[in-house]
Order: structure tokens, then sequence, then C-alpha cells
């Protein structure tokens, strides 16, 4: 487990050296993530405008009620994984561009994703609906619900681990590309989990500083240096921003390297074969 760490730190640096080289990459999170937050005030604006316009229907509600509150519940999620998967795809299309040699450019991320507005929709349909099943196991099961609902999403965040290169780089539909996926996995289970975690563990350690920082300014706010807590929590918001958008590209770009490895049993420029073929080893 720990070799396979190691690895992956390795992975990281890679994946670090080709966003120093196509720094732009780091716009498309931050628009992704700025349109996700306009997507959530479209859809909460009219619960706030309309008391009673979302209120979760209860055991006494119609079947209308709640016919109405899974149907809004899932163009929210229809929604945000389009965005989400739009701006993704845009990575991958660049990083897969750096890897064979090329010198991409923003536009050329987003007309590879224009270019697959039918795969992109398909799969945000799909993640919304498997989204929805599990958020109504989850409502009416209560506490074992939430485990079964808990274990199932794990499930489903192993299985689709790379799904979207997949559809990016073959422009395959949701299912094909979740079959890929799942077929895939066995090649790169170890790597997948061990993965996730180093690049999810990596960043909250890189992030526990702008929380200190957060605490000390609140608690600065309370005094009189409210002036000083206001720039020490602006800083610490900052980032944290821009720590988030670069743990977004290192995570797609290791994504796009993994499947181009996996496929082709070649590593992408940047990578070496030893470093993605040990990580992927089996023990």
């Amino acid at each position: 487990m720990f070799r396979r760490i190691g690895y992956t730190w390795h992975l990281m640096g890679a994946s670090l050296d080709v966003l120093k080289r196509d720094k732009e990459l780091m716009l498309f999170p931050l628009i992704s993530g700025i349109a996700c937050l306009l997507v959530m005030a479209s859809f909460v604006a009219p619960i706030f405008l309309r008391p009673g316009f979302m209120d979760f229907p209860d055991q006494n509600a119609t079947l209308e009620q709640q016919v109405f509150f899974y149907l809004y519940l899932f163009a929210f999620y229809f929604c945000n994984y389009f965005v989400i998967v739009f701006f993704n795809t845009s990575i991958i299309a660049c990083a897969v561009l750096r890897f064979e040699g090329h010198d991409p450019t923003v536009g050329d991320g987003l007309r590879a994703s224009f270019g697959r507005l039918p795969q992109i929709a398909g799969w945000a349909a799909l993640s919304a609906t498997v989204g929805l099943v599990l958020r109504i196991i989850e409502n009416y099961s209560e506490k074992v619900g939430q485990v079964v609902a808990g274990l199932l999403g794990l499930a489903w965040t192993i299985v689709s681990f790379l799904a979207v290169p997949v559809l990016v780089i073959e422009k395959k539909g949701p299912f094909a590309a979740l079959a890929e996926s799942t077929k895939l996995l066995k090649k790169t289970w170890g790597e997948q989990l061990v993965g996730a975690w180093s690049f999810g563990g990596i960043f909250f350690l890189l992030g526990i500083p702008a929380w200190l920082a957060l605490i000390g300014g609140i608690a600065l706010l309370a005094s009189d240096h409210a002036t000083l807590g206001i720039a020490l929590i602006a800083l610490a918001v900052i980032y944290l921003i821009v720590l988030s958008l670069v743990q977004s590209c290192l995570q797609t770009i290791f994504q796009t390297a993994l499947y181009l490895y996996t496929r082709d049993g070649r590593a992408p420029e940047g990578f070496s074969a030893e470093m993605l073929g040990g990580a992927l080893a089996r023990s």
C-alpha cells in the first residue's frame, strides 16, 4: 500500500508538471465553480421566494407532491453534473493534446466540450439518475438507507472513475463509457483508491494553514484588530480557492493519463512507463 501511495506522489508531480505548462487549465474549474453556484442559486431562489415551494414530501404528501419534488431534484442534479462534466471534458481534451506534444489553448478545450454535448448530456442524465436513486434510498430507509446509499455511492464512484475520460477520448455514450471504466477497473483498482486518497489527503494537509488562518481571522474580528482579521480571512479564502482549482486540474490530468496508459500500454508524455506500470502493478 505504501509503495502505491509513493507512486501516486510521483504521478501527482507529473500531473503538476503538465499544469505548469498549461496554467490556463485552471480557468475551467474556476468557471465550473461559478456556474455551479449560479445553478444552485437558480434552484434555491424559488424556495425562498415561495415558502412551501419545496417542502420535503413526508409520508402524508400526495403522489403529485412527491413526483414534483424528485423531478425538481433530478433537474438540479442534471444541471450540476452537466456543468461539471462539461468543463472536466475541456481539461481532459487539453491534457490529451499536451500528451501528444501540442500546445493546447482554452479554445481547444471548449471546442472539445461543445463537440461532445450529446455524450456530456447523457452522462449527466445517468449520474443524476444514480444520485436521485441514492437520495430516495436515503430518505425513505432512515439510518439503514443512509448506510446502503453510502455504500452504493462509493461503488458508483469507483466503477465510474475512468468513465469521463472514456467518454471524451473515445466519444462513447454513457453506458458504453461506464462499461469500459468497469472493465479497466481490474487493472487500476489499487491505484484508483490509493490515488484518490493521496490527492485528497495531500490537499487536505495543504489546506490546514488556511483553515487555521480563518479561525484566527474570525477571532481577530471579535477584538480590536478587525481590519487584520478581514485581511487574514480574505487571504485564507483566496488560498483555498486556488488550492481547490489546482486539485481539480491535477485529479483530472491524473485520470486522463491513467486511462491512456491502461488503454494503450504506453505512458503519455511527462509520465514514465515505470511510474504508471508500478502504480498499476498487482501486489
